[in-house]
C-alpha cells in the first residue's frame, strides 16, 4: 500500500514538473508573474481531447503543444513584452484577466460538461509494482516527465541556445549588447513554456478530468512549486515538484485533515529558511 502512495505521488510530481518548468521559464526570462499559464494547460488539454476524437491520442500530444507554442509567441509579442517592466501587481492583474478570457472561450466553445480522453490502447493495461498493479499509462507519465526534465537540462547546459537563455535570464541588456536578439529569445521560451503547459493538458486529460476550471488546483500547485524551488530555477523546480507530488500523495492519506495546506506550510517554511528557494533563481 504504501509503494501505491509513492508511485502516485511521483506521477503528480512528474505532470508537475512538465507544467511548472514552463512557468519557471517564462518567468526566469520575462519575469513575469503569469497566471495564465494554467489556462494555457486546460486549452492544451481541451485541444488535445478535439483532435484525439478526430484522429487519435499520439497525434494530439504532438499538435496541441505545437498550437500552444503559437499562442505562447503570440502572447509574448503582444502582451508579455509590453508588461516587462511594468509594476508586478499590474502585471498579476493583467495575466490572471486573461486567465478569465481564456476559460470563457474554453466555455464558449466545448462548453461547461466534463470531458475525459481516453487512454490510448498502447498504454491501456496495468504492471505489476512489488505486489501492486499500477496503471501503465501513469508510468508513461512518469517517462514524460523525466524526458522534459532531461531535455531541458541537456539544452539548457549543453546547446548555443541554451546558453543565450541563460545569459539573458540573468542580465539581459548586456546579452543584447553582444548582438543576441533578446526579443525574439524570449518569443521563442514563452513559446517553449506555453507549448510545455499545453504538453501537461493533454498528459493529464485521460487520468483528469477535463472542465473550464480545471487550471486552478494545478496552477496553485505550479506557483508553489516555482516558489519553493526559486523563482525562474528549472532544477530548484524539478525538485520542488517531486517533493510536493509525494507530499499530497502521502498527505491524503495519512494526514487527511490538513493535506489541503501541507504545501503552503511546506512553502512558508522554505520561505522562512531560504527566501531564494532551494536553487535560487537562476535557470
Amino acid at each position: 500500500m504504501q509503494t501505491i502512495h509513492l508511485f502516485n505521488g511521483l506521477v503528480y510530481g512528474a505532470l508537475l514538473i512538465v507544467m511548472s518548468s514552463g512557468l519557471a521559464l517564462i518567468y526566469g526570462l520575462r519575469r513575469v508573474v503569469n497566471f495564465a499559464h494554467g489556462a494555457l494547460y486546460m486549452l492544451g488539454a481541451y485541444i488535445g481531447y478535439t483532435v484525439a476524437l478526430q484522429s487519435s491520442f499520439w497525434v494530439a500530444l504532438v499538435v496541441a503543444p505545437i498550437v500552444m507554442a503559437v499562442v505562447g509567441v503570440l502572447l509574448d509579442r503582444y502582451c508579455f513584452r509590453l508588461l516587462q517592466d511594468r509594476e508586478p501587481l499590474n502585471v498579476m492583474l493583467v495575466t490572471f484577466g486573461l486567465l478569465l478570457i481564456l476559460e470563457d472561450l474554453v466555455v464558449f466553445i466545448w462548453g461547461k460538461a466534463n470531458y475525459s480522453l481516453f487512454t490510448p490502447d498502447l498504454l491501456n493495461f496495468t504492471v505489476d509494482l512489488w505486489g501492486d498493479e499500477v496503471p501503465a499509462y501513469r508510468i508513461g507519465v512518469i517517462v514524460v516527465g523525466a524526458a522534459v526534465a532531461i531535455g531541458l537540462t541537456l539544452w539548457l547546459r549543453f546547446s548555443r541556445i541554451g546558453l543565450f537563455v541563460r545569459a539573458a535570464s540573468t542580465d539581459p541588456i548586456t546579452t543584447s549588447m553582444q548582438g543576441v536578439n533578446t526579443d525574439a529569445l524570449s518569443a521563442g521560451v514563452v513559446g517553449l513554456g506555453s507549448a510545455l503547459a499545453g504538453l501537461a493538458g493533454v498528459v493529464a486529460a485521460p487520468f483528469l478530468s477535463l472542465s473550464p476550471h480545471m487550471s486552478s488546483d494545478v496552477l496553485i500547485d505550479s506557483f508553489v512549486v516555482v516558489v519553493i524551488g526559486g523563482l525562474g530555477s528549472l532544477a530548484g523546480a524539478f525538485v520542488a515538484a517531486l517533493l510536493l507530488g509525494m507530499m499530497q500523495a502521502l498527505g491524503a492519506v495519512y494526514l487527511p485533515e490538513v493535506s489541503v495546506l501541507l504545501p503552503f506550510i511546506f512553502m512558508i517554511a522554505i520561505l522562512i529558511w531560504k527566501p531564494s528557494g532551494l536553487a535560487g533563481s537562476r535557470i
